[in-house]
């Protein structure tokens, strides 16, 4: 795995964190069997935080919502922030492996926690060295318009004749390459690095579709009007999207719990949703 309604409210985005502990286990007797971690980061006096290289807007050039965040959960323990990034691996679990349970043979790692992790069951099930948790943004697949150009976009057959540009090596871009048998392969235009070169390809009026994930789209487009931004209307989609949180060793429960806790305090003051929208980004509860 990878990386407009009505929102849920505050409590509701709460209940969900709290579920999704408990769902984890993290419990008082995990909490004893692991409770150096904690104590280990407050005597460093630094959070060691792992934060994906060039993934807009969540981290670019020491900058991005992933970073404010992790200063933030930094600042809730009470210790400076120490930021690793990193270029992601071929799949999630080599991530994990690198950055959250063993380290890169190259030398480096790893963190004491991980941004951007799907909290996904099958990736917890795969990989039982990690402790994923504390989901802090819902990700979709969305296609940005130009409504004067497109009008209306319920179907898939709505594309037919359109120039769109969709990052290739993404989910976004296998989804459009298989969409209807190939139906639009002719219409797409893939060397896009990531969704927000898509995004500003549309402001140009090089294209007059573009596709990437609801961040990357939001961040350059969000509240132009004119453009509409709205899911994949594709059946292979995930309409729902998928919840991104943190990660930690599997023992750290200690640090996990404190963590979770400042993740708490930021969506129940209405932070993290400001921290989103500083990036022209709607916060969606995971």
């Amino acid at each position: 795995m990878t990386r407009a309604g009505v929102r849920p409210g505050r409590r509701a985005a709460l209940g969900r964190i709290a579920a999704a502990t408990a769902l984890l286990g993290l419990g008082g007797a995990a909490m004893r069997a692991g409770a150096a971690t904690l104590v280990k980061v407050r005597e460093r006096g630094s959070l060691i935080v792992g934060v994906y290289n060039d993934m807009p807007p969540f981290h670019v050039a020491g900058k991005g919502i992933d970073v404010e965040l992790a200063q933030a959960l930094a600042d809730g323990l009470g210790v400076k922030l120490s930021l690793l990034p990193f270029n992601a691996d071929e799949n999630m679990n080599d991530d994990l492996r690198n950055m959250v349970w063993r380290g890169h043979y190259l030398g480096y790692g790893p963190a004491d926690v991980l941004m951007h992790v799907p909290v996904d069951r099958p990736l917890m099930d795969a990989t039982p060295q990690a402790t994923i948790f504390a989901p802090y943004y819902r990700e979709r697949i969305v296609m940005a318009r130009e409504l004067a150009k497109v009008p209306a976009l319920d179907t898939m057959q709505q594309l037919a004749g359109q120039k769109i540009a969709v990052p290739g090596q993404t989910l976004a871009g296998w989804l459009l390459l298989g969409a209807d048998g190939g139906a639009y392969r002719s219409q797409l235009s893939t060397q896009w690095k990531d969704g927000t070169e898509c995004a500003r390809a549309l402001q140009r009026g090089e294209v007059s579709v573009a596709a990437g994930t609801s961040s990357e789209i939001e961040s350059v487009l969000r509240g132009d009007a004119r453009y509409a931004i709205e899911p994949m209307p594709s059946p292979r989609a995930p309409r729902s999207g998928w919840a991104t949180g943190l990660a930690v060793k599997r023992d750290a429960v200690d640090l996990a719990q404190a963590l979770q806790t400042v993740m708490n305090g930021l969506a129940e003051s209405g932070r993290l949703k400001d921290l989103f929208v500083r990036y022209n980004v709607g916060w969606r509860t995971a």
